[in-house]
């Protein structure tokens, strides 16, 4: 049974840390090293063929096993098998940095009692440098949360968010992300979200149009580039509003081949 407010403020709640994971075997362990803090390590793994399994037990995890059905459904899975009903999601391609663990150990001091969930900056490693603005900065996620009062909601399964019944308060600190290991890799990477994406919103009954096949990828990188100042990360901040401008024109496109696939 939950607890009530003033009895779950009254001590130090425990932790699950939780990671989903695929073939994630040179990124995991930095992941997993930042998480040392938290009583629990939860890795769901959806098929490794690579030393993922491996390196997550080294690291004392708790490893599950899934298959990939969709980045919301896995992360909620993980949510559900977590042992304590507190629970920090961080992706395999993240890592908690020093500051950020500090004011989530303030936070678990006090009870957690700010707040139903908690959120923080998302800061991105691009081409060997940090990128500090445009669209990819401050990019705060929910990630910690009490799952009695939330979780990983609705039917999205990529660009999936966590929400809560409650307060949110935001914490200091950054979640240091890997997304890509190479431009190929973000190229595919994108291929894939937009795919995913177009097939959401067809399903939803959306569908392109040629505003949006023109209008939307230039709005996404002049928001990014100009307004939101990501000129600033010079030729990385260039090319990561490019490319981003360039999965939104990929997801119109698919959702228009969708269309036409319909039609027929």
């Amino acid at each position: 049974m939950p607890l009530p407010d003033h009895a779950s403020s009254s001590r130090r709640p425990t932790l699950s840390a939780t990671v989903i994971a695929c073939d994630e075997a040179d990124r995991i362990g930095d992941c997993l090293a930042s998480l040392a803090f938290c009583d629990e390590i939860l890795v769901v793994d959806s098929g490794s063929r690579d030393a993922t399994v491996e390196i997550a037990r080294g690291f004392g995890a708790r490893v599950l096993h899934r298959p990939f059905d969709g980045f919301r459904s896995q992360k909620q899975y993980a949510v559900e098998q977590a042992a304590h009903d507190w629970v920090l999601c961080v992706d395999a391609d993240e890592r908690i940095d020093e500051r950020l663990r500090a004011a989530i150990e303030r936070a678990r001091d006090g009870g957690f009692a700010a707040a139903a969930g908690y959120r923080f900056a998302r800061r991105s490693e691009y081409f060997g440098r940090y990128l500090r603005h445009g669209n990819a900065y401050p990019d705060r996620k929910l990630r910690l949360f009490d799952r009695r009062r939330g979780g990983w909601r609705g039917d999205r399964e990529v660009h999936e968010s966590a929400s809560v019944d409650g307060a949110v308060a935001t914490l200091r600190g950054d979640l240091l992300h890997r997304p890509f290991r190479s431009f190929e890799h973000q190229l595919a990477k994108g291929r894939r979200y937009a795919q995913m994406m177009a097939e959401h919103d067809h399903a939803r009954g959306k569908r392109a149009s040629l505003a949006r096949l023109v209008l939307s990828p230039a709005w996404r990188f002049w928001r990014g580039y100009l307004l939101r100042g990501g000129f600033l990360d010079g030729w990385p901040g260039l090319v990561y509003a490019y490319v981003t401008a360039y999965t939104a024109r990929q997801k119109t496109i698919r959702l228009w081949l969708l269309g036409r696939s319909g039609e027929s």
